[in-house]
């Protein structure tokens, strides 16, 4: 199924000469794959991908797809990503690779925002899939921060907060270098909007997992087969 939503994504939204913004994620591999077959091909040219991890950037480069940076290219016509989970309004929950602040600065760069997604991800409302909401935080007094972080009244009694680790005491470190706290809901978030700008005002809160009104339009594969869903569907 996230092979089918991503390669649909390629071959229905991307041209030669686009300026792309390519995602990190098993379903965004998939997209970042089938990009590398056509330039191959030859059917696709001209095009050049800004990727929004390492991971992603090994393997754009192992299907010859060319690659820049924002600095180099501050302006993209196409972002293709996956998501964690897609509320009915087409708000996200993203970053459980860890790679939150390279996406949403690649795709708040792009002029379309398309996300590939598997039926599993679609939620009522953010946080019921009762997987982690990333936030990237500094190293720096990372405990410090995380209590600020669970101390939101936003939050109070909704969720809990752990840091991420590969190990037990071996933590989780981002391309960036920094951490990564993980929030778990236990209900769906009451104010999804609130609680970004809260979190995003905490010092020591590098960026967060909650992608608001970015989205243009979301493929979903499902047992019953491939649809796109924009934002007035």
């Amino acid at each position: 199924l996230k092979r089918q939503a991503g390669y649909r994504a390629v071959e229905e939204h991307v041209r030669s000469g686009m300026r792309l913004g390519l995602g990190t994620g098993s379903t965004a591999s998939h997209a970042v794959v089938r990009l590398g077959q056509l330039v191959q091909s030859g059917e696709i040219e001209g095009v050049v991908g800004v990727p929004t991890s390492e991971k992603t950037a090994e393997l754009a480069r192992r299907w010859g797809v060319p690659l820049a940076t924002l600095d180099e290219v501050p302006e993209l016509d196409l972002a293709i990503d996956g998501a964690d989970e897609v509320d009915p309004r087409l708000n996200l929950v993203k970053g459980r690779g860890g790679a939150l602040l390279r996406e949403k600065m690649v795709e708040k760069a792009a002029r379309r925002f398309v996300v590939i997604v598997d039926e599993s991800k679609l939620v009522t409302g953010l946080g019921l899939s009762f997987g982690a909401m990333p936030v990237e935080v500094t190293t720096f007094c990372w405990r410090h921060t995380m209590a600020a972080i669970a101390s939101l009244p936003s939050l109070e009694g909704k969720c809990t907060a752990k840091r991420r680790e590969t190990a037990p005491g071996k933590p989780f470190v981002t391309d960036n270098g920094n951490y990564i706290v993980d929030l778990y809901f236990t209900e769906a978030m009451d104010d999804p909007a609130q609680l970004a700008e809260d979190l995003i005002h905490i010092v020591g809160v590098v960026e967060h997992g909650l992608f608001l009104g970015m989205a243009d339009s979301v493929i979903v594969a499902s047992a019953g087969g491939v649809y796109e869903r924009g934002q007035a569907s």
